[in-house]
């Protein structure tokens, strides 16, 4: 019964009037899931000092390390990020009324894209050896999504056709031309599979991208 009011409802709103000009709209949402080919990691260095200038000292050093494991592990300088950057002073002795700073913290965090998922575990496992200690995340995604999202928005209008032709059948109607296609944004969500890469020290889930498009389409419709 739920089911049978929703599209009652739905019809109501969708035909307007049963004279010439009336009209049916329906959106439909197509998604298509595939496996991620890029993963974006956050990963830095943090360090602390007895002062500004060695605190940022030897969080550079430790940084360039870093780097240079990146770039020895096939990461392209392109693909290499500074994203945030900051030096603050550690204050203590707040409960005696007289703060005073008793060092100083610098952090350093890359935004780094790794184009071989399979080297990803062993990437993040000698960043941290060569002094990454700092780890924000890892995402993942498609180097380019356009071709996925393609297949979603055709999905998408044989959807919305679906739902058009259902609504003027239950009218007693039929469609007509199509008068309006509208894309909206849709979400990207990812669906976890736990794909583990057994290989790698640091085992990891790439999971699947699912890339959805959401198409309403707005027909003519005829007695």
């Amino acid at each position: 019964m739920r089911v049978l009011a929703s599209l009652v409802f739905s019809a109501a709103l969708a035909l307007p009037a049963f004279a010439d000009g009336a009209s049916v709209s329906a959106t439909g949402i197509g998604t298509v899931e595939v496996e991620p080919d890029i993963a974006t990691v956050s990963i830095g260095v943090t360090t602390q000092g007895d002062t500004a200038a060695a605190s940022l000292t030897a969080n550079s050093k430790a940084v360039e390390a870093v780097m240079a494991r990146l770039t020895a592990d096939g990461i392209t300088a392109t693909d290499m990020q500074t994203s945030n950057l900051y030096l603050s002073p550690n204050w203590t002795g707040y409960d005696t009324g007289a703060p005073v700073i008793s060092s100083y913290v610098a952090s350093n965090m890359l935004t780094v894209t790794v184009r071989d998922l399979s080297k990803l575990g062993a990437i993040l496992d000698s960043s941290v050896s060569d002094g990454a200690n700092t780890l924000n995340g890892v995402t993942f995604g498609l180097a380019d999504p356009e071709p996925v999202l393609n297949e979603a928005r055709k999905e998408a209008v044989v959807v919305a056709q679906t739902k058009a032709e259902l609504l003027a059948t239950a009218a007693g109607m039929k469609l007509g031309n199509i008068i309006s296609i509208t894309e909206s944004s849709a979400a990207n969500m990812p669906y976890p599979m736990y794909d583990e890469a057994a290989a790698a020290p640091v085992p990891v889930a790439g999971g699947a991208l699912g890339l959805s498009a959401s198409v309403t389409v707005l027909y003519e419709i005829t007695e």
